[in-house]
């Protein structure tokens, strides 16, 4: 599998004339990838997320997955947003399956998916729980295990852990790492928190702002993928790097709109 992304622009009409929120993006995500972009607010993020997952079509340029062109949304691409969007009323098993059940699998077939991926992500025992009843790590996982029970292709992932506290965020972000490596699942994230890329990613975009644009691709290869290897110096380097691209393209997009 490989994700193919070549000179994507994407721009917005408004009262004040054309808004170019994408400029040329060119990036290419090969299978079992964890691949992070990262940008401030401004950076265009969720809007380049939205043209992989084919919620919005490109003003120009073009994605491809596996050489096919993305026109809309499929069940290739499974999505997780920053806030769980599971169903209030369904248990976690319903809420697991419902992608499959709209994709017209068999009620036992997507009984035994669901709960396989629940039991990947530590739900097992949840299964017939009520969103309501459940952490905000727990309702993430959730959500992580209904993308992946129509075993996408790839993974896209809009700031999945930006509304969670700092521990159940770092928790997470071991919970993820384990399941990339156990699932090998191709993985495409945006995110604004540094840290985070650096510490989940073996890619990362660095994008910068008004209009988004990618200002250098950043190869991350660390000597451990533990909590402790967030103070090795080689992680310091990464994350200073990455914070200094961002706070440079930050100023310049602050000038250009003054």
């Amino acid at each position: 599998m490989y994700l193919q992304i070549t000179k994507l622009n994407k721009d917005f009409q408004t009262k004040n004339g054309t808004l170019v929120v994408l400029k040329d993006i060119n990036m290419t995500i090969k299978q079992g990838e964890f691949i992070c972009a990262v940008g401030a607010s401004g950076s265009g993020k969720s809007t380049l997320l939205r043209q992989i997952a084919g919620l919005d079509n490109p003003t120009s340029g073009e994605v491809r997955i596996d050489g096919e062109v993305i026109t809309g949304p499929g069940p290739d691409r499974g999505m997780v947003f920053q806030h769980y969007t599971l169903y209030p009323w369904m248990n976690v098993q319903e809420n697991t399956e419902f992608g499959l059940k709209l994709q017209g699998v068999p009620k036992k077939v997507r009984k035994e998916q669901a709960s396989y991926y629940l039991s990947v992500v530590g739900l097992a025992n949840f299964a017939k729980s009520l969103p309501k009843e459940l952490s905000g790590g727990m309702k993430q996982r959730a959500a992580i295990a209904r993308a992946l029970a129509s075993e996408p292709k790839v993974l896209l992932m809009d700031e999945p852990f930006g509304a969670l506290d700092i521990h159940t965020k770092e928790s997470m972000h071991e919970f993820m790492l384990d399941l990339w490596q156990r699932t090998k699942i191709t993985v495409f994230m945006i995110t604004h928190d540094v840290e985070e890329a650096v510490f989940l990613s073996n890619r990362i975009y660095a994008l910068g702002a008004r209009p988004g644009t990618v200002r250098k691709e950043i190869t991350v290869k660390l000597p451990d993928r533990s909590h402790s290897v967030k103070r090795h110096t080689i992680f310091h380097d990464y994350r200073d790097e990455l914070m200094e691209l961002l706070r440079k393209h930050g100023q310049e997009a602050t000038a250009v709109a003054a």
